[in-house]
């Protein structure tokens, strides 16, 4: 059954730096040598988060408004709400990449005050660097962290093999399908072997056929290392086919409405096979029936003002 909150999301504005900056950031800031991260996922809790913004028109605005959400280590977690209830600027508090404007977040017990070390970020836009191989891009982590190129190309060749593109490592970005792009992503974000993962919509743009291929592998390089993930996704399958948990939040203003448990066992399998499942259809009816009102009210809202 879902748990109430009475914390929640509401409208984000768009952020002052672009996605590619961002991961850049995180991939210079967050990224700590691979004795340090692994070991043990952190539990990520957030209370009373609240972030403002203020318009291109000076005037205030609330992005995030009271947000309290615990994260348990190694827990796969998803956030699925109507579009613009602050779902990525939670991401970024968690990152460290914005501050709160109040609130608190931590990470593993330790109050984030800066850039959030141990933490990888995958984003729905491509965020490779073009001009770097395929090699470079997912070599770029260890690199950046003080590791000596020679230990970090097989290091890199070995999670090139785990995603299946051994024999890609000379290609460009621009030379890949998009399903490439993502598992040279998944790479890269996953090389260092971070205590955190966020994830923003990062199979969003992808067809159906391949993001469920994505999906499936994601579950099973999750289960290799099994670091805290906060997943966001609009699509209601893939956040009970991927998750632990599943978080509901409301249109705007917005509010964690719900919190449901997803029972089903791990390891999961194929994603396409766990749709199947009558347990699986089960508890995607229950959800739903939360989420539609909020999608209903949100798209409301939207004609109201236009």
């Amino acid at each position: 059954m879902g748990q109430k909150r009475d914390s929640g999301l509401v409208p984000q504005p768009p952020s002052l730096c672009s996605q590619d900056d961002r991961e850049v950031n995180a991939m210079a800031d967050t990224r700590i040598p691979p004795t340090e991260v692994g070991a043990a996922a952190a539990r990520i809790e957030l209370v009373g988060l609240t972030k403002r913004f203020i318009t291109p028109k000076g005037d205030p605005f609330t992005a995030i408004s009271d947000v309290t959400l615990t994260v348990e280590p190694g827990q796969f977690c998803a956030i699925v709400g109507p579009t613009g209830c602050g779902k990525s600027t939670t991401l970024a508090q968690v990152s460290g990449l914005e501050q709160p404007s109040a609130g608190t977040v931590r990470v593993g017990g330790q109050l984030v005050q800066g850039v959030t070390r141990g933490v990888s970020y995958m984003f729905q836009a491509d965020s490779l660097f073009p001009w770097k191989t395929v090699l470079q891009n997912v070599m770029t982590g260890p690199v950046l962290t003080g590791t000596p190129k020679r230990q970090a190309t097989p290091l890199a060749l070995d999670w090139l093999r785990r995603v299946g593109l051994s024999g890609f490592e000379d290609r460009y970005p621009h030379q890949l399908s998009g399903g490439m792009r993502k598992r040279v992503a998944m790479a890269a974000a996953l090389i260092n072997e971070p205590r955190i993962l966020l994830m923003d919509e990062p199979f969003g743009a992808l067809d159906v056929q391949t993001k469920a291929i994505m999906q499936t592998e994601l579950l099973q390089l999750w289960e290799q290392l099994r670091p805290s993930v906060l997943f966001i996704t609009h699509d209601l399958d893939e956040a009970v086919a991927l998750s632990d948990r599943v978080v509901i939040m409301t249109s705007s203003p917005g509010t964690v409405k719900d919190v449901f448990d997803i029972d089903l066992p791990r390891p999961r399998g194929d994603v396409q096979d766990i749709r199947h499942e009558p347990h699986f259809q089960e508890l995607q009816g229950r959800i739903w029936s939360s989420l539609k009102d909020e999608v209903d009210r949100a798209y409301r809202q939207t004609a109201a003002a236009a």
